[in-house]
């Protein structure tokens, strides 16, 4: 008796030429419904359709189709069952030995911004009950997901009879792709009305399994998204990207971004900044009218540590930042654009990854940040909405001057970048210090402190959490540090305006901080 597979697709790539083949060479009969059966009847492809195989008509505009007991029981039945043989032959069910289904497609339906209605009636429901249904009976029934799963089952049967294991590789693959399915329906009903989830589902292919993690020991896979974040970033030479790589890049990335972003010589919403970035932390950063200035002022802050960093560009690299980018030993340059001269400038060093990365691959609506923890996951709003600077207010009896002001809000972005505690010193909308993840505030404002030295006369110092104490005060004005953005909120604050005040320095608070963990 010739077997029979059971198909009804919406992605159609690739299905008349494996029907065919089901057809031609492995003597299968093809039982299919609605546009899939139309679509291969055009084709010449020999047809039962689902209404005729059940003696039941596609009903409710064609919201069931497949919901039959002939159609669920070919698929469930197990072979061997006895009492499931007594049902087969009770029912006069037909077995179906091949499932080819994938589904409606919601997930582009709501990408193009459809109502709700139209989003409701591109949910599936007989495609995942045949799916589900086909995986659970993996041991009689194959089922196929996605076109790119043809051509492998077409070989392995070439071989004789599936083996188990590849046929249970099937049915995990069935069931991710309708988890997959769920998840994206619920998260879009969740998002349109606003609800709140008692569960965190999200759902990422695998897009590439790394050589490793954070050290050689550790084995590390890379998920996401297809169509958006760095899997859609244009690598344009260079060696594969590490671990390290992706967490260093998103670093630097978010961080030149607090500056606009354009594909093209002049941004158009602040100006030219360049962000060097080493160990998940910024250890220069600067703003200036060309991105090369922007660059060598970042690299002034602490060239030992740029050493194998990473560097960013919220504007087009060209050929006179590419020269200056040629002389330091560097893992990857992202940019949205380089000039083909600087391109080839930059090729002669063969390891360095250089990525393109547009403004139109950045995530929309990125709005959750993540953390494993033991047993679950920590789930907060990413910290990048829009600082409101009309609510930051000057504590002292003194005021930043216009130009501290430009250097407090660049420090400031700086600084909620930085792990915690943070201190960053600037001036000239240029770094001259970083303080990184210490212990106390103070020994952060030591680090940054020592590292601009002389240039700290006249500078300015972000700070990305309060001051729980008068001392980080007294120690900036020893270096000549003369205003200071801090969030505000400590039962001390008084003590800390006091000390600005009978040193002469400003300070504004923010009433907002930006620790990063």
């Amino acid at each position: 008796m010739s077997p029979l597979a059971l198909v009804s697709v919406s992605d159609k790539k690739n299905i008349i030429p494996f029907c065919l083949e089901l057809v031609e060479k492995f003597n299968y009969k093809i039982l299919s419904s609605g546009g899939t059966a139309t679509y291969l009847m055009e084709a010449k492809i020999p047809v039962i359709k689902v209404a005729d195989f059940t003696n039941s008509p596609e009903i409710l505009g064609g919201r069931v189709k497949t919901l039959h007991p002939k159609i669920h029981g070919g698929i469930l039945a197990k072979r061997t069952d006895e009492e499931h043989k007594k049902d087969i032959e009770s029912y006069d069910l037909e077995l179906i030995e091949l499932v080819v289904v994938n589904l409606y497609p919601f997930k582009k339906t709501v990408e193009k911004g459809s109502k709700w209605e139209d989003a409701i009636e591109n949910i599936d429901i007989g495609g995942p009950s045949m799916i589900r249904s086909a995986a659970k009976n993996h041991k009689d029934v194959s089922v196929l997901v996605d076109p790119s799963q043809y051509q492998e089952f077409l070989d392995e049967s070439n071989k004789g009879e599936l083996k188990e294991t590849y046929k249970a590789k099937l049915a995990l693959e069935a069931f991710q792709h309708t988890a997959d399915y769920d998840t994206a329906i619920s998260n879009w009903i969740r998002k349109e009305r606003g609800l709140q989830s008692s569960k965190y589902i999200e759902s990422y292919p695998l897009i590439k399994t790394l050589r490793y993690g954070e050290n050689p020991h550790q084995k590390a896979f890379w998920y996401g998204l297809n169509n958006i974040g760095w899997n859609s970033a244009e690598q344009l030479q260079g060696k594969e990207l590490s671990y390290n790589n992706l967490l260093d890049l998103e670093s630097a990335l978010s961080t030149v971004l607090e500056f606009g972003y354009e594909e093209k010589d002049k941004p158009t919403t602040e100006t030219f900044a360049s962000v060097i970035l080493k160990h998940n932390n910024p250890c220069g950063a600067s703003i200036s009218n060309s991105a090369s200035k922007a660059f060598l002022n970042a690299l002034k802050c602490d060239s030992v540590s740029a050493f194998g960093g990473i560097v960013a560009f919220n504007s087009n690299v060209d050929i006179e930042t590419a020269i200056k980018l040629k002389d330091i030993f560097l893992e990857c340059v992202v940019a949205p654009s380089f000039d083909a001269e600087a391109l080839e400038i930059l090729k002669i060093k063969k390891n360095l990854r250089i990525l393109k990365f547009s403004k139109d691959q950045i995530p929309k609506n990125n709005r959750n940040s993540t953390k494993s923890i033991m047993g679950g996951l920590l789930v907060q709003d990413t910290d990048n909405s829009e600082e409101k600077t009309e609510s930051w207010i000057s504590v002292t009896e003194n005021t930043p001057s216009d130009q501290e002001y430009l250097d407090l809000k660049f420090a400031w972005k700086i600084c909620k970048h930085v792990k915690s505690n943070a201190i960053v010193i600037a001036k000239d909308q240029q770094t001259l210090g970083i303080g990184a993840g210490q212990m106390n505030r103070v020994g952060a404002s030591k680090i940054a402190l020592e590292a601009a030295k002389e240039n700290s006369l006249g500078a300015v110092l972000a700070s990305d959490g309060f001051f729980p104490f008068a001392d980080t005060v007294e120690l900036a004005d020893k270096y000549g540090i003369r205003s200071i953005i801090q969030p505000g909120g400590s039962i001390r604050d008084e003590e800390s305006i006091e000390m600005c005040n009978s040193k002469g320095i400003s300070m504004i608070f923010t009433k907002r901080r930006h620790f990063l963990h």
